[in-house]
């Protein structure tokens, strides 16, 4: 996708601005005042999927939500540095750059794996992980699907295919209902445009096949943040067993199961994510002053 000609419609524009923070071009989104929240899309997602809880935060918060590299409106500029410690470097790089402090990191699914490492950096910030992938696949496919994620992040023609083949309205429609998420036709109709974008694709297939969870799941029961985790029952893409077995192991954290909603929690009930989102970074009264 290429800025600004594909996004005279595109959610939450009058927000947006290009940022240059080598390696990469950033497209950010940014309104409200007070504490900031950094809000971090999963892979394959890009800032529409915030479009419908960014205002609700931005009645109480100073709000920033970026494009990962390559996905969405962000140009990539390293693709060597699409996996987990690079990438979270280089958002902290541009934290820094734009003078932003997070008060808290926002993650929704790989998002939230972000979240967490971008807190080894900055561990006074909080983490609130919507439906986060902690977890690794099971079984033969613990191998089988990171290897072909290498495999097909290494072919040239395979975002280009792919990006032919799986952007017909019927497709993404069996995509997005596959995660147990009902988001309607506006929601379905942003995601073919970036299902059928081949750079799109071929930033979202690095960032699978650079993905790497061991050194940060190690990591867990020592992990400063205070986390909150929200997963909805309904995932068929991260089970809210992943949720409640990483709040088990985390020494600060609040887990909430959402009935009736899917992958895409925030999408279908951004008023009820937004509230869990003020509850948990309300002070705690009980605090010393």
């Amino acid at each position: 996708m290429r800025w600004p000609k594909d996004a005279t419609d595109w959610p939450l524009t009058d927000h947006s601005r290009i940022v240059q923070s080598p390696p990469h071009r950033w497209h950010v989104q940014e309104a409200g005042t007070g504490p900031l929240l950094l809000l971090l899309h999963g892979a394959g997602g890009a800032t529409q999927s915030w479009r419908n809880l960014f205002p609700l935060l931005a009645e109480t918060h100073r709000v920033v939500a970026i494009d990962l590299p390559g996905q969405g409106f962000t140009q990539l500029g390293a693709r060597q540095r699409c996996g987990l410690p690079p990438m979270a470097q280089d958002i902290a790089t541009l934290c820094a750059h734009e003078g932003w402090e997070p008060a808290a990191y926002i993650g929704h699914s790989a998002g939230a794996v972000l979240a967490l490492q971008l807190t080894l950096l900055n561990p006074e910030a909080r983490v609130i992980g919507i439906n986060a992938a902690l977890g690794k696949f099971d079984g033969v496919a613990g191998w089988l699907f990171p290897a072909m994620a290498k495999m097909l992040a290494l072919t040239p023609f395979v975002p280009d295919l792919f990006a032919a083949t799986a952007g017909t309205p019927g497709t993404v429609r069996r995509l997005i209902e596959g995660t147990g998420s009902q988001i309607g036709d506006t929601g379905i109709a942003l995601y073919k445009r970036l299902i059928t974008d081949r750079d799109h694709v071929d930033a979202t297939l690095a960032m699978m096949s650079q993905w790497e969870l061991d050194d940060l799941l190690a990591a867990l029961p020592s992990h400063p943040a205070h986390v909150t985790l929200i997963a909805g029952a309904n995932d068929r893409t991260v089970p809210p067993a992943i949720s409640e077995r990483a709040a088990a192991q985390l020494p600060h954290a609040t887990l909430h199961i959402l009935e009736h909603l899917g992958h895409l929690a925030h999408e279908e009930d951004a008023a009820t994510i937004a509230k869990l989102i003020r509850d948990a970074l309300a002070p705690d009264p009980a605090a010393p002053t």
